[in-house]
């Protein structure tokens, strides 16, 4: 029985994901929930960072912070957890390790790797293993009273392979790029794996009350064009293609569903066509070049300041949003979510994020 909540009172960021007229632009930014808010490290409290994901009462208070704190300016919510509870449920073992990341033990090293045959291997009961992700949204969108939405997310198939392959962060990718040019069909049955249990990963957090998901490719910007389209490409639009069946199997109805291909500028015309509304850009995109590549497709964008410029002067930021302003929105009034390029980084003044909300308010006023 799906859970019951209080109708939405602000739905202005699920209308313009649908690609309605709106009367100003959605605003929200990626990791709004996290470690530039005193308020934060005040609940986490030295715990676990994976602590916190599974405790769904701290990953609602966690998810909550930014909308009391910029009541009025902020228009969704996106729930407290993170992208690598996939490889967890797939059996791996990850830690976050203080100051350097996500760290995996045991890393995939290659096909005939027996690590590799026990993922492979494993009937992944997503709903029991993930429970406590959907417990948390559930949690969260009572607590909202219908506030804003909630958004529920996963990472996409090759960023989650290239962290099960890597072991944790890096700059090289070597492992990635063995794995894809030396045993590219393995790869290809891992993905098709991964990306499966990510259709299923965003049906439940949909049943449990998401009212929008995206889908974070954080590493897209480390493929070619040719790789692109046999590693990312395919697995990407099988989840927006999937979703909504599997949606309407749990007596669901469809709900906006976005795509942030971090970093691969040569793939927008394609991510365009992947299926999703709404296709999240990076800093390094130029906002009039992307409106071109775009062209008279439904499709909304989401983004793109830098979130660097929020370590600098009001002045400064104030010209990164007229910018976005100018490129996204000016004489259209439709088509765009206000967002950073990228998530919010540690060590920013809150009262910056605040003056960056404040002036979009301001300058997509009528």
């Amino acid at each position: 029985m799906n859970p019951k909540f209080e109708p939405l009172q602000n739905d202005l960021l699920l209308r313009a994901a649908r690609g309605e007229v709106v009367e100003r632009p959605p605003m929200w930014v990626m990791r709004q929930a996290g470690r530039y808010l005193p308020e934060y490290h005040k609940e986490k409290a030295g715990r676990d960072f994976f602590e916190c994901c599974r405790d769904p009462e701290i990953a609602s208070n966690l998810t909550l912070q930014p909308i009391d704190r910029y009541a009025g300016l902020i228009d969704a919510a996106i729930i407290f957890s993170d992208i690598l509870v996939i490889p967890q449920a797939m059996g791996m073992l990850v830690e976050m390790v203080d100051k350097k990341g996500p760290h995996f033990p045991e890393p995939l090293k290659t096909p005939e790797d027996e690590q590799y045959d026990m993922v492979m291997e494993r009937n992944v009961d997503v709903a029991g293993e993930l429970g406590y992700v959907y417990k948390a949204i559930t949690l969260t969108r009572q607590k909202l009273q219908g506030r804003v939405p909630l958004i529920g997310f996963c990472g996409a198939p090759w960023t989650l392979f290239c962290y099960m392959v890597e072991g944790g962060g890096t700059k090289l990718f070597a492992q990635s790029k063995t794995w894809i040019y030396k045993y590219p069909e393995a790869t290809k049955k891992l993905l098709a794996k991964i990306a499966d249990i990510c259709v299923d990963h965003l049906a439940l957090q949909v049943k449990a009350g998401a009212q929008l998901v995206m889908v974070f490719d954080s590493w897209a910007g480390e493929l070619g064009p040719d790789s692109f389209s046999k590693f990312s490409e395919p697995y990407l639009g099988y989840i927006a293609q999937k979703l909504p069946g599997k949606l309407k199997s749990l007596g669901l109805e469809p709900i906006p569903m976005t795509v942030f291909p971090k970093g691969a500028y040569h793939a927008l015309d394609k991510a365009c066509n992947l299926g999703y509304n709404v296709v999240g850009l990076d800093w390094l995109h130029d906002p009039a070049e992307a409106v071109k590549i775009r062209g008279d497709r439904n499709v909304v964008f989401q983004g793109n300041a830098d979130p660097g410029v929020l370590y600098g002067t009001e002045q400064e930021i104030t010209e990164a949003v007229q910018r976005t302003v100018d490129g996204f929105w000016a004489g259209r009034k439709k088509g765009w979510i206000a967002n950073l390029g990228h998530g919010i980084t540690p060590g920013v003044n809150p009262e910056n994020l605040k003056h960056f909300f404040e002036e979009i308010h301001r300058l997509t006023k009528e």
